[in-house]
């Protein structure tokens, strides 16, 4: 029998049903959300389609497992930073908050896996609780090293609201920006 070998480009597609089932059809199996954690975790590419609609799914199901987890244990969001998101919602920036999110979401990825890099070659005295110890954030190293990343992150969005606000300057020959000059109409000729 030949097997078929999986390119990482090819998604694992699962499907879900009327009855709020997710079936896997990479595995002919029915899963649950902590099967899908567990692809989001290894790394895994899929999309979650609804089987009568072929409706993409993938986020609603994403979305589910962060609010399980919020649920669970010690939450990642507070509820101020929670309410300033929803803020965004309808706003004129949402586009740039969802671009900024995930682009300071990946630098923050990038930064754990190159500390994760560095670890590896510490020896005897990197152990998973010693790490944990160290990045704890009541840890002064890593309070000054996230300090220091955000105020890096807030400066170089004010930067990028002034370079803005300067463009506004590049619209200004454009008629629809500017006023019509008002003529006196009571002055006479």
């Amino acid at each position: 029998m030949a097997t078929r070998t999986k390119t990482p480009s090819d998604e694992r597609l699962i499907k879900k049903y009327p009855n709020r089932r997710l079936y896997d059809t990479q595995t002919s199996a029915y899963v649950t959300l902590s099967d899908i954690k567990a692809l989001v975790m290894s790394g895994e590419v899929f999309k979650v389609l609804d089987a009568k609609t072929d409706d993409d799914l993938t986020r609603n199901i994403l979305l589910q497992i962060i609010l399980e987890e919020e649920a669970g244990g010690a939450p990642v969001f507070s509820s101020q930073m929670l309410s300033q998101i929803i803020r965004f919602y309808g706003n004129s920036m949402q586009g740039l908050m969802g671009s900024y999110l995930e682009k300071t979401m990946q630098s923050f990825v990038d930064i754990h896996n190159k500390l994760g890099d560095q670890s590896k070659g510490m020896g005897a005295g990197s152990s998973p609780e010693a790490w944990a110890q160290m990045l704890s954030m009541n840890n002064p190293l890593m309070q000054g090293l996230m300090g220091n990343y955000m105020d890096q992150s807030k400066d170089l969005f004010v930067k990028m609201q002034e370079q803005m606000q300067g463009s506004q300057n590049l619209f200004s020959s454009f008629p629809f920006g500017q006023q019509a000059p008002k003529t006196d109409k009571t002055s006479k000729e």
